[in-house]
């Protein structure tokens, strides 16, 4: 008896270490900047690592197996999407943060504290049998998407890790969209539902705001250059004096005046940029001169067709919080003299200014986004040629 027992004990024993071998043999670890990942944003390659601070940047992965995980660090603290074999919608599947200190990844919520800096699991197995209710399939495809500002951090993504071989993620799409904003675009408060909220970074998610809601109608990838607070001439409460959104656009990084983005060594060649700005500009009971608010608007405008060309679309929006900003806008619209530069001017109607369409600090939260999305489509459908579909609006 004695004598099966110890084999039997072997024998398990040999199974064990030869599953832990089997772990230890299948992990795949592969540089961040590796040509099988897909980046839609603005991003720095730097050796093996890649990283980026826009909010709504987002990384596309496909891999076999079930299990992955990143080794990435943040400047401060930011949180991500995740959804795992489906198309990005307004829920992730999970939320993460990452930053400094801790070891704390969550599922499906946001935990205090949950920073990491260092390996994080992005899915395991246990993920997959929540999601499946059974074995999942063994090749699998994932989008993390930073849903916070670049005042929050400047992530580092620098390596892939898998228990199983990497696959090459789906490339960028035939539709892009550029988006140029400020807390609007950012998504700011977009998952609070009393307008008198305070702003906190937890709540703050670019994956509700109107500009994924209507690159999600049309299928689009799409980028977002946008900040809380800024303006095209005076920012918020006059904060930032000298640092307007004509100056950011230009740079790599949100929080780096320095290093200067090149569009035309990226991959991303938008159909359409959509511009909504000026609510700061007119903040705190304060505009600036018309004349100046002109040059700086064509300051941007230029920028942009410099980057894609005479031909390439572009679309002006004007907010409800002042009427002279619409009456700026369309007039540097017109002056502009450029080719297939449009305007549109959202009414008071646009959305409700009450706790149903708002979020924190009174902006619009994922209904008063929604609202917002159903006036843009239709501009940018007969922008690009694309026609309106059946799709829902969400």
């Amino acid at each position: 008896m004695k004598r099966i027992l110890c084999i039997a004990a072997l024998a398990l024993m040999t199974a064990s270490a030869s599953l832990a071998a089997s772990r230890t043999v299948k992990e795949t670890v592969t540089p961040a900047s590796d040509s099988r990942i897909t980046y839609v944003g603005r991003t720095l390659t730097e050796g093996g690592s890649v990283s980026f601070d826009w909010t709504a940047t987002y990384v596309r992965i496909s891999f076999e197996g079930n299990y992955l995980a990143i080794d990435a660090s943040d400047t401060f603290r930011d949180y991500f999407n995740v959804w795992i074999d489906k198309a990005p919608t307004s829920e992730p599947d999970r939320i993460i943060a990452i930053g400094k200190g801790g070891e704390k990844s969550v599922f499906g919520k946001i935990e205090a504290n949950s920073v990491y800096d260092g390996r994080i699991e992005i899915v395991n197995e246990a993920d997959f049998k929540a999601i499946y209710g059974k074995k999942a399939p063994s090749q699998h495809f994932v989008t993390i998407q930073k849903r916070t500002e670049g005042e929050q951090g400047k992530a580092t993504f620098r390596e892939i890790i898998t228990r199983g071989e990497l696959l090459q993620a789906m490339p960028l799409k035939p539709r892009c969209i550029e988006f140029i904003g400020d807390s609007y675009t950012c998504g700011y408060g977009s998952e609070n539902s009393v307008s008198t909220d305070p702003f906190t970074p937890e709540t703050e998610n670019c994956g509700k705001s109107y500009a994924s809601v209507v690159a999600r109608y049309f299928n689009a990838d799409y980028v977002v250059v946008a900040h809380s607070g800024m303006g095209i001439v005076r920012n918020y409460n006059s904060n930032v004096a000298g640092w307007y959104m004509p100056e950011r656009y230009t740079q790599t990084f949100d929080m780096d005046r320095e290093l200067k983005w090149n569009a035309a060594e990226n991959a991303f060649k938008p159909d359409i940029t959509v511009i909504y700005l000026g609510t700061n500009d007119f903040s705190t009971g304060l505009q600036p001169s018309q004349a100046r608010f002109t040059e700086n608007y064509l300051t941007l405008l230029r920028e942009i067709k410099e980057n894609y060309g005479e031909e390439h679309p572009i679309l002006c929006m004007s907010s409800i919080c002042d009427a002279n900003l619409a009456a700026y806008v369309h007039a540097a619209v017109r002056k502009s003299g450029m080719k297939k530069v449009n305007y549109l001017d959202f009414t008071p109607g646009v959305h409700h200014n009450d706790d149903r369409n708002l979020g924190a600090s009174s902006h619009p939260n994922r209904l008063g986004h929604q609202k917002l999305a159903y006036q843009v489509i239709p501009y940018v459908a007969t922008l690009t040629s694309w026609g309106l579909n059946n799709e829902i609006i969400k």
